[in-house]
């Protein structure tokens, strides 16, 4: 039972026992001047003589003292006496007068006859009657009163609770409307000051959330460089095509940043990260006329963009004017190049293996064209393999002419006694003297099966450049695949080269990947050993990347290791990495290898390295690649 049903359930069965007790207190009353006026009337004939034979006269005498209800005169010896007057019974009337109902008989002996009377109680009957009457008004308007009074508490109260229940609601559905505490007074207060209290805390804590989803959100669907989507949107993107009801025609253009290695190599990350913005800077601005498309980063250097609703001849004009805004800023940054263009069509039922091949092809043709130029592929019908034909053909043309140039960057020593060198980064041109991507070059040397090649190439330049040029001092590290070191027969020409040339093998290092070595550990050391032979080194870099074993410092034994840049990365905060480094510098020093940290970017990395005993530093804050002048000769 509710507790106004109960209370109001109380409250009637207290006011009926109110009434309940008026009533027995008027009946007491009422009893007691009953017996008042019966004993009034018996003594009438205590004090006056009534001798009357006649019932009439006998009636007008006590008619002076009483009331009659009944009268009755019965003469012992004449009838012509006797006299009957009133009702026995009355007439009670009123249901309330039947309640206070009372009788007043009297029958007595007179000396002539016999009297039967029954005392008129109107008067005192109906004076109880008013006076239960009076207190029952009076007891049931307080009692309605009180009620009325309980109900509409009641139904502010249950106004309050059912706000109360209507805002825990609202907040469920994370609505924060403004309480109103008017609805929370007195008992209610409480209640009130803890819906705020839970108000604040869940829309902070919800605020909280939200912001985290959206940093989850960002870091799964928005790049946090380029502010692009990401590759899992790309995809979504693409799958979409096969449930579109409608034909829709638009354009795909891939952009290719081929500059990030040799930025991130030569300027640092946060430079490298520089350089991504700004390329996707230079895309906006050149959508600005196709306000529905789509732009993405699908992976570290490559971007893609949708332009919905244009045909293929209309897509010169986004790419003429993107490669006018890759051109301004290549003038800004003064490197070879900024990146290159494929443009490719497509339509709602196009196959995305097929839209992906095509514009791989189209992209590495612009590759083949010079800095920041463009290439636009229509269709698949075997044309596909022209990309591969085209740099193919370029490769060989590069090896033929000896198109490379050396770049060099110094690694500072940390202490006196240790030696290190200089690395060479190798670029390579086209026919018109134009730069090539240095790590697609080398990529698709490795495709076409041209790497041993390209390694040779390297070699040899490098040998005629320290000896035709004898103001370059000190050791050189040359980088080569480790494709290569795994072939006897380059390493058998390699040896023979520098067996040749022992002057200046004895200042060259052999810089090649440790993922690739610990691939084939036999041939790794084979390699390693045959260069000791001729007195060059090794160096071993991206360290750490890969399953690094103690077994590999013990067989393999190389001079160098060059641990990976993502190694350095805020090391003075990354215990972890500190853990590490410690490590491999305890172990190497036992065996005598040297540790180089490279990609070192700020001062605090520098100190950091600097009280882990490091051997040396390489990076852009310790200097950066500097091109080298060579005597040109045939």
């Amino acid at each position: 039972m509710s507790l106004t049903k109960l209370f109001h359930t109380f409250l009637l069965f207290l006011f009926a026992g109110i009434t309940s007790l008026s009533y027995l207190d008027n009946k007491t009353q009422l009893q007691q001047q009953a017996d008042l006026l019966h004993k009034n009337y018996q003594s009438v004939f205590s004090v006056l003589a009534l001798d009357a034979e006649d019932g009439t006269i006998l009636l007008s005498q006590l008619e002076k003292h009483a009331s009659f209800q009944f009268f009755q005169y019965i003469h012992n010896e004449d009838s012509n006496f006797n006299l009957t007057k009133g009702d026995l019974f009355g007439d009670s009337g009123q249901l309330i007068y039947k309640i206070f109902q009372i009788d007043l008989p009297d029958t007595r002996q007179l000396a002539h006859g016999r009297l039967q009377v029954k005392l008129l109680t109107r008067d005192i009957q109906a004076e109880a009657v008013s006076r239960f009457t009076q207190a029952g008004i009076i007891i049931w308007c307080v009692y309605f009163l009180i009620a009325a009074f309980f109900t509409l508490m009641m139904l502010k109260f249950k106004r309050s609770v059912n706000y109360a229940a209507a805002y825990v609601d609202s907040l469920s559905s994370h609505s924060y409307d403004a309480l109103a505490s008017s609805k929370f007074c007195a008992e209610l207060m409480p209640i009130g000051r803890a819906l705020e209290k839970c108000k604040v805390e869940l829309k902070f804590n919800f605020d909280e959330s939200t912001k985290e989803n959206e940093k989850l959100q960002r870091a799964a669907y928005q790049d946090p460089i380029t502010g692009f989507d990401t590759r899992l949107r790309f995809t979504q993107k693409l799958e979409t095509f096969s449930a579109l009801s409608k034909e829709q025609i638009g354009l795909l253009a891939m952009v290719k940043a081929t500059e990030l290695g040799q930025i991130n190599q030569s300027h640092g990350r946060s430079a490298g990260d520089d350089y991504l913005a700004k390329i996707a800077n230079c895309i906006r601005k050149a959508i600005t006329k196709y306000p529905n498309s789509e732009c993405y980063r699908i992976s570290t250097a490559d971007f893609a963009v949708f332009i919905p609703d244009l045909v293929f001849k209309d897509g010169v004009p986004f790419l003429e004017s993107l490669k006018s805004l890759f051109d301004e800023y290549q003038q800004t940054l003064k490197t070879d190049s900024i990146a290159h263009i494929g443009l490719v069509p497509y339509t709602n039922d196009s196959d995305p293996v097929n839209l992906l091949t095509l514009s791989d092809t189209a992209v590495s043709i612009a590759q083949t064209l010079g800095p920041n130029c463009f290439h636009m592929q229509d269709k698949l019908n075997g044309d596909e393999v022209y990309g591969d034909t085209r740099w193919k053909l370029a490769i060989e043309d590069l090896i033929r002419r000896r198109a490379i140039k050396f770049y060099q960057q110094p690694i500072q020593p940390c202490r006196t006694e240790v030696k290190v060198y200089k690395e060479l980064f190798s670029r390579f041109y086209n026919s018109e003297g134009k730069f090539l991507p240095t790590a697609t070059v080398i990529a698709m040397a490795e495709r076409h099966g041209m790497i041993v090649e390209l390694d040779k190439l390297i070699v040899m330049n490098t040998l005629k450049i320290l000896i035709d040029t004898p103001s370059l001092e000190g050791s050189y590290g040359i980088n080569i695949s480790s494709s290569s070191i795994m072939q006897e027969s380059f390493v058998a020409w390699l040896k023979d080269q520098l067996v040749k040339r022992r002057h200046i093998a004895a200042r060259l290092v052999f810089e090649t990947n440790e993922a690739g070595m610990q691939s084939n550990m036999a041939s790794s050391y084979a390699f390693v050993k045959v260069m000791h032979s001729v007195g060059a080194r090794v160096s071993v870099e991206h360290f750490g990347m890969g399953f690094t074993s103690f077994k590999f410092f013990r067989e393999v034994r190389p001079d160098f290791i060059k641990l990976d840049g993502s190694y350095t990365d805020s090391i003075e905060k990354d215990t972890n990495n500190m853990f590490f480094i410690k490590m491999i510098i305890d172990i190497s020093r036992r065996l005598g290898i040297r540790v180089i940290a490279t990609s070192v970017e700020r001062q605090e990395e520098k100190l950091a390295l600097e009280k882990m005993l490091i051997d040396g530093l390489q990076g852009y804050y310790i200097a950066q690649p500097q091109v080298i002048q060579v005597m040109e000769t045939n």
